[in-house]
């Protein structure tokens, strides 16, 4: 069973504001940290909770605030579904994920988030940026944009890939893969470190929706220091 999504205003926060701590992820990178605001529609998944109850816990809170309403077995369904991709999320170093289930009209449709960090590229023109472009459209990764965030330069690519899904929630023995349209950024920080955030939703009918609330998730994020200080990295168009 899936529900109508109760969309939120997509532009209910001002992107040149700092995003508020009690409505945001976090990820530290040594002497950076990234927060962001999600969407109340999307709940956070337990990637790294060690204690199995507690986990088993989460899960199924995740399951009754993604699908209220819904009967217990189809909240079942989607806490399994959920924890049987914790550890291809956390493989691919994820280090935040969120996931969100609904409806738009009749047509259910799902989208998952996920942050991680990763090494930035070593350059020889200090050109972060273009290296990462570089890379992507190498690898003919998707659609490939050098863009400028309120926290500073960017690389967004989107594209379509095959994802894999396990047998355990399959008829087939061999699981099946399914095409994944997805939209990936890539903020480079001062630190050499650069965090990869992802929106991917198997369902077409869900596109138009999940991309636009990401635009927005991605608009919202801000970088600081270790103590707390607001960073924002210069376009660098303007670096001296």
């Amino acid at each position: 069973m899936t529900v109508p999504m109760e969309l939120p205003d997509v532009l209910e926060f001002v992107p040149g504001h700092a995003a508020p701590v009690e409505t945001t992820g976090v990820i530290r990178s040594d002497t950076v940290h990234v927060r962001w605001v999600m969407p109340e529609i999307f709940q956070d998944i337990p990637l790294h909770e060690e204690d199995e109850d507690e986990a088993v816990r989460l899960l199924e809170e995740l399951a009754e605030k993604a699908l209220p309403g819904a009967e217990a077995e189809d909240q079942l369904k989607l806490a399994v579904v959920v924890a049987l991709g914790i550890d291809d999320l956390l493989s691919g170093g994820a280090e935040y994920a969120a996931v969100c289930v609904g409806a738009i009209g009749e047509d259910p449709c799902s989208a998952t988030v996920f942050a991680s960090l990763t090494d930035s590229p070593e350059t020889t023109d200090d050109d972060t940026i273009a290296a990462i472009a570089s890379s992507l459209r190498r690898e003919g990764m998707g659609e490939t944009t050098e863009i400028q965030l309120p926290c500073g330069p960017a690389v967004s690519c989107v594209g379509t890939r095959e994802d894999k899904v396990s047998a355990e929630l399959t008829e087939s023995p061999d699981g099946l893969t399914i095409p994944t349209s997805f939209i990936r950024v890539y903020i480079p920080l001062p630190n050499g470190t650069t965090v990869v955030m992802e929106m991917s939703t198997p369902t077409p009918v869900g596109w138009d929706t999940f991309s636009t609330l990401f635009g927005n998730v991605v608009s919202s994020v801000r970088l600081f220091t270790a103590d707390g200080t607001p960073l924002t990295i210069p376009d660098r168009d303007t670096d001296a």
